[in-house]
């Protein structure tokens, strides 16, 4: 899948334009707050239905105007041309097209124009709580799987059904009704969190060892309390606990993706520059995932590039992902000098847009 061609409309700090893109390498290069990350997250945008880094709609208005628009033209690998818009309003909300056709649901459209973006904003599945490491999960189960995403919705609305009624004076009748659809959905999604992180172990510890010279092995694993028991046990064990705290204290919705490195948590044990290699070949793991059950190479997204990566590794990360098996990629970076000569050196063909105050332009287009 490539995008072919971006028009943004009062999109964060653009306010009109259109851009051609290439299919191989596009290099977006300009100053801090430039606007280099905001065409990034537009892409983003168009495939996911909203911001990569957890900026509401209303937020990714331009100020003080009252909505903004993205459209992408697209060509699949097989030959399919694609349009999609996104628009939001403050007093309409968000509309999704797809070539003139408007969705129902969003979620209809996760999984179209598959995306993966490696960012600075990765570092909070290292740093923050488990709850940011099943929100990756989640998305990425959710691209490739629609019953994954139905299951998922399911569960959490049976779960705040739950914990509204332990909040009030619960019986016993609802809550096993509640426990049983819970139990439902629930060992649904274990089952599919537990064959995706088996999947991913050994792609991340090959990308890892490509990535970086460093000699400790990696480790990616699921940690769940049904690893250990059937869901039913664990909500009958934790029933007085939930009727004490009035939410419920067990299930998958507390589960987690543990990163290690040498055998010690990455977290305290891993540099920047080992915990940046991880967390990138966590998500070229996720691209080649992605590649092979959709057919269809997902668009690749490195926004600062640079960030806790010596430029060793961003030649090594360039040499991975410019042969064959990836196809149209965006990077940012804010020095266009440092960036050619690693892309000359590593012999790749690139295409480089310059961003100034919102204006992104090449040789022969603007934004």
């Amino acid at each position: 899948m490539y995008l072919r061609k971006l028009a943004l409309l009062n999109f964060k700090n653009i306010a009109q334009g259109e851009l051609a893109f290439g299919e191989g390498i596009n290099c977006l290069v300009g100053d801090n707050g430039a606007g280099k990350t905001n065409v990034v997250d537009a892409v983003y945008y168009l495939s996911m239905c909203k911001s990569a880094f957890g900026m509401t709609d209303g937020q990714s208005i331009r100020h003080g105007e009252e909505f903004f628009m993205a459209e992408g033209h697209y060509a699949s690998d097989r030959g399919r041309s694609e349009q999609v818009v996104c628009s939001f309003s403050r007093k309409g909300g968000k509309v999704l097209k797809r070539n003139g056709k408007e969705y129902e649901r969003l979620s209809e459209h996760v999984g179209l124009i598959p995306v993966v973006i490696v960012s600075p904003a990765d570092s909070v599945l290292i740093s923050d709580a488990a709850d940011e490491r099943r929100r990756f999960l989640n998305a990425f189960l959710s691209t490739l799987d629609r019953a994954y995403m139905q299951a998922l919705m399911r569960y959490n609305a049976v779960l705040a059904e739950r914990n509204r009624l332990l909040k009030l004076n619960p019986d016993e009748t609802m809550l096993s009704i509640y426990d049983a659809q819970l139990i439902e959905q629930g060992e649904r999604i274990h089952a599919r969190r537990g064959a995706c992180i088996e999947q991913l172990q050994p792609l991340v510890a090959e990308y890892y060892r490509r990535l970086s010279d460093d000699r400790e092995q990696v480790e990616l694993t699921y940690k769940s309390e049904l690893n250990e028991r059937p869901f039913a046990e664990v909500l009958q064990a934790a029933r007085q606990k939930d009727l004490v705290n009035e939410f419920t204290t067990s299930g998958v919705h507390r589960d987690d993706m543990v990163l290690k490195i040498g055998g010690y948590p990455l977290r305290k044990y891993g540099s920047q520059g080992q915990q940046k290699s991880f967390l990138i070949a966590l998500k070229l793991a996720q691209y080649a995932i992605l590649a092979r059950e959709q057919g269809e190479r997902p668009i690749l997204l490195l926004d600062d590039l640079f960030d806790k990566l010596d430029a060793g590794r961003v030649e090594q990360l360039l040499h991975l992902v410019s042969d064959d098996s990836f196809g149209q990629i965006f990077i940012t970076d804010c020095n266009p000098n440092r960036l050619q000569q690693i892309l000359d050196r590593a012999g790749c063909g690139y295409t480089l847009y310059r961003v100034e105050e919102g204006v992104a332009t090449n040789p022969k287009e603007t934004l």
